[in-house]
């Protein structure tokens, strides 16, 4: 079906983000769901896409933090061809929306990314806007980023991020590294704020939340770690409420049983999976910053060892949800879909399968968690 027509896409369970719906049809009004009705209520005349016995229709994923995809890294071609190419690429795995991110580059390379954004934007709507990750970051907790590229805040830079409108835009940071009040600036003018790459402590956290930092990137990594007597960030984000925090689920950057752990707090877990290229393409290896990046046993790593994101889609990190923290796949879904939609302020919109909202859905098997077939804003795309 496309964009545009008036039909119903049918499935042996509908889960629509907080409850299941046996034997039901997802109505879908162009780009809108309209509602969901028991399968027996669907008008005969009415077109109709019947999954295959046992399938799941689900919302959507929303990935806040991906670098890559389809053999392209958003780094070396920030342009709207290249988010095509990443959108296809993460669509396979049920990405139905993104945050194509910009790990530390230069202003030049920043600006370059927002225009690409914007004019994506326009065409591709699974580009739900862009993340930095950088470069306000800690030497300290460089991970793979590249140090000489690291820097105090300008007022141009201020003016940058403000401006960027037509999207999310969402920015990763150190809290130690930017002055008082900048956050509270960002955060005023509807910047979606995120601790990561840092070192800061917990009071420094505690006062980065007062400012309005609610989210921190991939808990655990590249962080003050948790200890006895300086709990630092993440003890601040497993305690507040308000706040979220994305999970790299792959067995590789954090054991499961911290990941265990930090669904015990009252933060919100969201699933991201920090992929590179490797993600949907052919290729083993690529380069960052000019250095080359194997991919080995699922590990992206520069020659010293250090990991430079992942090889992990989203229809991956729901799997191993299930398979590694033992959690139900209704929660696996809702970290995936829900959570990263409210995060970034688009829960009104995105992340559910209820009247008015967008028709981004997903269909998988849901004991393989094999992605079946996607749909973007009503219009169908084959996941084979």
């Amino acid at each position: 079906m496309k964009s545009g027509d008036l039909h119903a896409v049918v499935a042996d369970t509908v889960f629509d983000g907080e409850k299941r719906h046996e034997h039901a049809g997802v109505i879908v009004d162009g780009a809108r769901v309209s509602r969901i009705v028991a399968r027996g209520e669907i008008p005969q005349n009415l077109p109709a896409r019947v999954l295959p016995d046992g399938i799941w229709l689900a919302p959507g994923f929303i990935d806040l933090q991906v670098n890559g995809g389809g053999d392209v890294l958003f780094n070396d071609s920030p342009t709207a061809e290249t988010l095509s190419v990443i959108a296809a690429a993460h669509r396979k795995f049920g990405t139905t929306g993104f945050l194509p991110t910009l790990i530390t580059d230069t202003p030049g390379k920043m600006r370059a990314a927002i225009a690409a954004v914007q004019a994506a934007m326009r065409t591709e709507p699974a580009v739900l806007g862009l993340h930095l990750e950088g470069p306000f970051l800690s030497p300290e907790r460089a991970g793979v980023h590249d140090r000489s590229l690291f820097r105090r805040p300008t007022s141009e830079d201020v003016d940058l991020l403000m401006g960027a409108r037509g999207g999310v835009v969402l920015i990763t940071l150190a809290p130690e590294q930017v002055p008082a009040g900048f956050i509270r600036r960002l955060t005023d003018a509807g910047v979606c704020v995120s601790l990561g790459h840092s070192n800061a402590t917990y009071a420094q956290t505690l006062a980065a939340i007062d400012e309005g930092l609610t989210g921190f990137t991939h808990l655990f990594n590249a962080m003050r770690p948790l200890t006895s007597r300086e709990p630092g960030p993440i003890a601040a984000a497993l305690e507040t409420p308000a706040c979220s925090f994305g999970l790299i689920v792959d067995g590789i950057h954090v054991d499961p049983a911290m990941l265990r752990l930090a669904l015990r707090g009252l933060g919100r877990p969201m699933l991201v999976t920090d992929a590179m290229p490797p993600v949907g393409g052919t290729r083993a290896s690529f380069a960052l910053y000019g250095e080359a990046i194997a991919v080995q046993n699922g590990r992206c790593m520069r020659q010293d060892g250090t990991l430079a994101g992942a090889s992990l889609d989203m229809a991956g990190a729901v799997r191993n949800c299930i398979r590694l923290l033992g959690l139900p796949l209704e929660d696996a879904l809702r970290f995936a879909s829900s959570n990263p939609a409210g995060f970034v302020k688009l829960g009104a919109q995105l992340g559910a399968l209820a009247p008015g909202m967008r028709a981004d859905m997903v269909a998988l098997d849901p004991k393989t968690i094999e992605v079946l077939e996607t749909w973007v804003a009503g219009a169908s795309r084959d996941a084979a």
